[in-house]
């Protein structure tokens, strides 16, 4: 992985001493939480419902074992003990005290992280697959790329006032893990007629009060032309992008309002001015940045370890068919390790699962580390034969759940138990809904599910994008929790559809429980998954299980 250069460390420690001035001028009255504000948004410091919450970038989703202890010891010496891992591959701390903050930078600087760009008008943590470098559908290692963006983004001068934030993923197979269509910018590695590798542009995604399926504005983009062609789509929108109306200042609006084809000429006329300006120097720096992600040294040993567990421990089997995914190298697999313990707040790590994680990358997946955007944690390089011996000492931990893609692996916003943008609770509907379906019993017959739950209408839970999809919202000082079917948030894009009115705290289990009794009974087999079933059938039968009293009144 990419390791700080002398450039990066003294460019990060510099912001650092910035930052921590103006804490001090913040705890001293000098400066009001109104003139505060701007300089902690761009240090990733936010105020949430009970206290400061620090967001810190993990790029592209990458880390080391060495950060991951010491994010654990940030959250034993400053928080509570635990961090929360977003949907953008971030981790955050909700409970620091703000004249602890500049310390935790500190930290973080001395590892090679930091908290620059996690908030704000301007361009976000960039993220990407998280099986990137280990895929076996897999083009190309797409973080090379998520690098060179990262470089490029920091701090650029044109960019760091923007109408509104701005989000970038990319994944480096066609098969898409990042979500892509959802993003301001996607980048989906796709092959030419000639073989030649490049980039599926897509542009104008984007989830919250008004959702959108992001636009293809250019099929293929040889991968030489990306960094010039990025630029030319944020400089058009940094000039149309609306600044009189923050809920219409993101792009998918401008594309909505300027029209695709007008928008791909603009974004056109500004490449072919900016292309010849950068004069291969970006090539130059990607080629630096790829000798960082070397593949690691992957090891030919005997496989029959893993046979003979797979055959003789359910427990292990289950965890197996669920949580592994294929890998480049037969002997290898990519392991999902689940922060979704049934009743577990989704996506929250302790210290103490945070240095398990450590120690086993290091001694038995080559000392690497992922963060999903679906609040996992992933390690991309496991020998079958050390599968065993990882999953032994993940027993106990909280982290053996055996429900990667399962009804209770839930993607859930902090909600208003944190954030105070929150209309609805988000957590608890997650832990109701996960225990639920454990105690039943249900969720491996269920097979592949995805929910994602939103506390208010900003979807940071990706509620649109869902299999079923839950937004909670306040009506007239009371939680109710609006329900979508249908979403997908792959290469297939789909926003999913309203399935009509809305449900209270204590009858939304209820109206899960009754959608997939619906699926199960309606399903063509068990090889028929909810997505695939739903498509086939439409919303029709679903809504009728769901309000089974407008379907009698309608009957009669």
């Amino acid at each position: 992985m990419y390791n700080y250069t002398d450039f990066d460390d003294a460019f990060v420690r510099a912001r650092t001493a910035q930052f921590a001035a103006q804490v001090d001028r913040r705890i001293s009255g000098a400066l009001s939480e109104d003139e505060f504000k701007p300089f902690r948004l761009m240090n990733g410091v936010y105020l949430q419902l009970h206290a400061y919450m620090l967001r810190v970038a993990i790029p592209y989703g990458t880390i080391n074992p060495h950060q991951m202890r010491v994010l654990a010891n940030i959250a034993d010496t400053y928080d509570k003990g635990y961090g929360h891992f977003t949907t953008r591959q971030n981790i955050q701390f909700n409970w620091p005290k703000l004249v602890d903050i500049p310390a935790i930078l500190s930290d973080l600087a001395d590892v090679g992280m930091h908290a620059i760009q996690t908030s704000g008008n301007t361009i976000r943590n960039v993220t990407a697959d998280h099986f990137a470098g280990a895929a076996a559908d897999e083009i190309a290692d797409p973080r090379p790329v998520a690098e060179l963006l990262r470089q490029w983004s920091t701090d650029h001068p044109e960019f760091q006032f923007l109408p509104r934030k701005f989000k970038i993923a990319i994944t480096g197979s066609p098969n898409d893990r990042a979500v892509t269509k959802a993003h301001d910018i996607g980048l989906r590695m796709v092959r030419n007629d000639a073989g030649e590798a490049g980039f599926e542009m897509i542009v104008g995604g984007g989830l919250g009060r008004t959702p959108f399926v992001g636009a293809v504005v250019r099929d293929f983009l040889p991968a030489a032309d990306l960094l010039p062609y990025v630029e030319a789509v944020l400089s058009v929108y940094n000039m149309l992008g609306r600044r009189d109306n923050k809920y219409k200042a993101r792009i998918k609006i401008t594309l909505h309002e300027t029209g695709k084809e007008e928008l791909s000429r603009l974004i056109e006329e500004r490449f072919a001015q900016l292309r010849p300006l950068f004069g291969g120097n970006d090539q130059a720096l990607l080629a630096q940045i790829e000798a960082a992600f070397s593949t690691p040294d992957l090891r030919d040993a005997d496989t029959s370890a893993f046979d003979a567990f797979y055959g003789a421990d359910p427990v292990f089997r289950s965890w197996a068919d669920t949580n592994l995914a294929p890998h480049r190298d037969p002997q290898y697999r990519i392991v999902t390790i689940s922060l979704k313990a049934h009743g577990a707040t989704p996506g929250d790590a302790t210290s103490a699962q945070m240095r398990l994680i450590a120690g086993l990358s290091e001694r038995l997946g080559h000392s690497e580390i992922r963060i999903s955007h679906e609040q996992n944690v992933i390690l991309p390089h496991v020998h079958l034969s050390d599968l065993p011996a990882l999953h032994a000492a993940l027993r106990g931990s909280g982290l053996e759940t055996a429900n990667i893609g399962l009804i209770s692996d839930i993607i859930a916003c902090p909600g208003m138990d944190y954030c105070a943008l929150a209309t609805a609770r988000s957590i608890p509907v997650a832990q109701n809904i996960a225990t639920r379906f454990d105690a039943l019993k249900l969720e491996h017959d269920i097979g592949p599910l995805k929910i994602k739950i939103s506390g208010c209408i900003n979807a940071c839970g990706h509620h649109h994008v869902g299999h079923i999809g839950i937004l909670g919202l306040d009506r007239a000082g009371v939680e109710n929790y609006q329900i979508t079917l249908g979403g997908d948030g792959t290469e297939n894009a789909v926003i999913g559809e309203r399935a009509g009115p809305g449900f209270a705290y204590d009858e939304i289990v209820p109206a899960i429980e009754r959608i997939i009794t619906a699926y199960l009974a309606l399903r063509l087999d068990a090889a028929e998954t909810f997505l695939q079933a739903y498509r086939r059938l439409g919303l029709a039968p679903f809504k009728a299980a769901l309000y089974p009293d407008e379907a009698a009144r309608d009957a009669a």
